[in-house]
């Protein structure tokens, strides 16, 4: 009777490249070539949901990670060099942000030490919602609206930081780039000083130190496997003041992130038709036979109520009535929706942000605590200023808006009726009524819009700018076309002749030449320098403590994923250990090597370094005699701190015999007392005759996966499960491996299994990819309503 039970089988029609199970359900998540990001379900591996590749993210996953929590899934991308946060119950993108190299490997651990200054900071965070309110959602009507501010919900912002204790999301990529971002938004360390590309990483759940596998490459030598442990003790005693910091600056992004978003949904409501006043007239300057200027033209046809023939012409065959009306109700909506969205979120984010950065400026100014993490008061109050500056410039189109509407409504209702009497239409008596305060104020607007400008032709292929609203919103250095007029504002004549007042901290910067879009940036130049000093300060404390060559590898044409290649790590929390798994099979083929360090640098560990022998494995041979074979490892991974579940193959592999999927025991392998001493001199290895070696048998912990060629496996101790994956990268099984011995249910569901496996396989791969399509189509709702379902039922975990 076979040790594990299989659950599920399946052939899918690309390889895969990634596979992670979820450390909280039963739930795998699947990275394939086509650039797809699958959801597995345990149960007969239903598939739950597919995330397609997209051309404004990325279509190359180089890297999967789970949240410890189980809710978001990150994963990396080469063609556009970002990381995106996934949202597990919806298949939704909640976040995303550029990294500088291309991301190789990464870990999202969660601190395990929990105190009662963490549970204070929880309740001081939730009065947050007496002082500010909910931002509100952004119209669903808009292409740029991000699905973390779509929702009519105020806790999305909560549910990307998770519960209080601090997680953290580690990076590795090329040329030794590695960066942690806390709540996998906020950068809060840069590392330098790690050779090579990383391979593997594991931050301890203690936070005392992170180790590394990377690859180092050379010119004349084949590429070396080497293992680094680095000191991240300034994140463990600073632990309570790097949440606080860490939870206030992913509030500060995701506000940013707010803004930019507020900003570009306004771009959207501004629509092209506004500018078609200024291009018609412009046109009729180009056009026009007489030398009257356009100015002339309009207040002779307000006065007398006569057009020339050229003014007749451009209203009555090019503007038309109907044109009129049009451009009317589009500036009038245009206008609403970008003051809604000025009041409502622009100034909303812009409170919210001087209220995080107002409480991180208490912090800094607290330099026994803040300080050595690099939080700078003098850069925090620069940053307050910067939103000071940028709330002036939103007040300030405000009242442009506010303006202008006034202005286009008064010229549209006069140049309405005139254009009725030039086509001798019946206008309205209501309509007919102007008092001589309207005819003063349209020959005020015509005075002041109806300038030609031949400078500004040069600059925007027009002479004229009467819509002045779409200026604030363009992203470019130039000045205003028009900027407002501030002749006989009494407060601004004030502020210039008195010096006092020009050089005083208390009044925000005013860049009344410039765009609204151009002070956004300044604003967030200066936020994003305020925010990264505290990643270069703990980056550059982080030390490395060992560095350690393990082995060399024959460079090889052979690409497979670098997820499956071994190197592994493994966090043992309750121990305070780091393992590092792994094979040397140009030297010893049939041995599995185990060396553990202790996370706390201070501390020594016996049997640093033990070999396992694979040559007498199993307490019976496969075919029931008394011959016993040697074994290679091919894959293994960390089932839990006692146990190693490992894909073992015969040394001389025969077509009859199958591979093997076992669970090792570790306890026997530190049971001796025999201490390996590292020679510093001389790479590992060169020393590998030296490393004590120990003997397991599995008794019955152990399974021949019979017509599959495994190679590769990933598994959940938690859950008890575990997934094999063929050579090809495309045949999957899954297991439970925690089996009651009831020998009547355990021959009940191998038998079921057993239909199940040949149901399965009928069908030719052609038609698996039609199944996996309807699948996708008919069973998405279905599962993720069952995932919904699984959050109630599992959130006790």
């Amino acid at each position: 009777m076979p040790a594990f039970r299989q659950v599920g089988e399946k052939q899918l029609p690309n390889s895969i490249l990634f596979m992670v199970w979820s450390p909280k359900r039963d739930l795998i998540a699947l990275a394939n070539k086509a650039g797809e990001l699958l959801l597995h379900r345990l149960a007969s591996f239903q598939r739950v949901w597919s995330l397609a590749p997209n051309e404004d993210t990325g279509k190359e996953i180089t890297s999967l990670a789970w949240r410890p929590d189980g809710k978001i899934i990150a994963f990396s991308l080469a063609d556009t060099k970002q990381v995106i946060l996934c949202d597990v119950e919806k298949a939704e993108i909640l976040h995303f942000f550029p990294v500088e190299s291309l991301v190789s490997c990464m870990h999202w651990m969660e601190v395990s030490e929990e105190s009662s200054t963490l549970t204070s900071f929880c309740n001081a965070e939730d009065e947050t919602s007496h002082f500010l309110p909910k931002l509100p959602a952004l119209p669903k009507s808009y292409s740029a609206t991000s699905k973390i501010f779509s929702e009519e919900k105020s806790d999305e912002v909560m549910k990307l930081l998770g519960d209080v204790r601090l997680n953290i999301l580690v990076l590795g990529g090329g040329s030794g780039f590695t960066e942690l971002y806390a709540y996998g938004m906020y950068k809060i360390a840069t590392l330098a000083g790690v050779a090579g590309t990383c391979r593997s990483l594991c931050l301890s759940s203690d936070l005392k130190s992170l180790s590394v596998i990377t690859e180092i490459k050379s010119t004349e030598n084949e590429p070396e496997i080497t293992y680094f442990q680095l000191d991240t003790s300034l994140l463990s005693d600073c632990l309570p003041e790097v949440t606080r910091m860490a939870r206030k600056f992913t509030h500060i992004s995701t506000l940013l992130q707010y803004q930019k978003l507020s900003l570009t949904c306004m771009c959207e409501a501004w629509e092209d038709i506004l500018m078609q006043m200024d291009l018609r007239l412009t046109k009729f300057v180009q056009e026009k036979n007489t030398t009257t200027s356009v100015q002339d033209e309009f207040i002779q046809l307000l006065l007398w109520g006569k057009a020339s023939p050229e003014l007749q012409a451009l209203l009555m065959n090019q503007l038309t009535v109907k044109g009129l009306k049009k451009l009317g109700q589009s500036i009038e909506s245009s206008y609403s929706s970008i003051q809604k969205l000025v009041i409502s979120h622009l100034q909303s984010g812009s409170e919210a942000l001087l209220y995080y950065l107002s409480e991180l400026k208490g912090m800094a100014l607290w330099k026994q605590k803040y300080e050595p993490l690099g939080l700078d008061a003098a850069l925090i109050e620069d940053a307050i200023t910067a939103v000071g500056s940028f709330i002036l410039k939103a007040n300030e189109l405000l009242q442009v808006i506010d303006s202008s509407m006034k202005n286009f409504k008064a010229f549209f209702r006069w140049l309405y009726v005139a254009m009725l009497r030039m086509s001798e239409d019946h206008v309205l008596p209501e309509l007919n009524k102007m008092t001589q305060k309207d005819i003063a104020f349209v020959a005020d607007f015509l005075t002041e819009h109806f300038n030609e400008a031949p400078e500004l032709y040069d600059r925007k292929g027009k002479y004229f700018n009467v819509e002045r609203v779409g200026q604030y919103l363009k992203d470019e250095d130039d000045d205003l076309v028009s900027p407002p007029n501030s002749k006989g504002n009494q407060w601004v004549n004030f502020h210039q002749n008195s010096t006092p007042l020009k050089e005083s901290p208390l009044l925000f910067p005013y860049y009344p030449q410039k765009s609204l879009y151009y002070v956004k940036r300044i604003m967030e130049g200066v936020i994003d320098l305020c925010l990264q000093k505290p990643a270069e300060i703990i980056g550059k404390s982080i030390k490395q403590a060992i560095g350690m060559p393990l082995y060399t590898i024959p460079t090889s044409t052979d690409t497979l994923p670098r997820l499956f290649e071994l190197p592994s790590l493994w966090n043992d929390k309750k121990s305070g250990m780091h393992y590092i798994v792994f094979t040397m099979p140009e030297i010893s083929p049939c041995k599995l090597y185990i060396m553990r360090k202790a996370t706390d640098l201070s501390r020594s560990v016996s049997s640093g370094l033990v070999a396992i022998d694979l040559g007498s494995l199993l307490s019976r041979s496969i075919d029931g005699t008394a011959e016993a074979s040697r074994y290679s490892c091919l894959d293994a991974r960390f089932f839990d701190d006692e146990t190693l579940t490992v894909v073992l193959k015969e040394a001389v592999e025969e077509e009859h015999r199958g591979r093997i999927l076992a669970q090792l025991p570790l306890s026997p392998v530190y049971a001796g007392e025999e201490e390996f001493i590292l020679d510093p001199s001389m790479k590992l290895d060169q020393q590998s005759g030296d490393i004590p070696v120990q003997s397991v048998v599995l008794e019955n912990q152990w399974r021949t996966l019979e017509n599959m060629k495994a190679q590769y496996v990933a598994v959940n101790g938690i859950r008890k499960v575990s997934c094999v994956l063929s050579s090809n990268l495309r045949h999957i099984r899954v297991f439970e491996m925690d089996v009651e011995d009831e020998e009547e249910e355990d021959k009940q569901d191998v038998s079921g299994d057993q239909e199940k496996l040949e149901q399965s396989l009928e069908p030719s791969l052609c038609s698996q990819e039609d199944t996996e399509e309807g699948e996708l189509t008919e069973g998405a709702e279905a599962g993720t309503s069952d995932l919904q379902e699984e959050n109630a039922s599992t959130s006790e975990i």
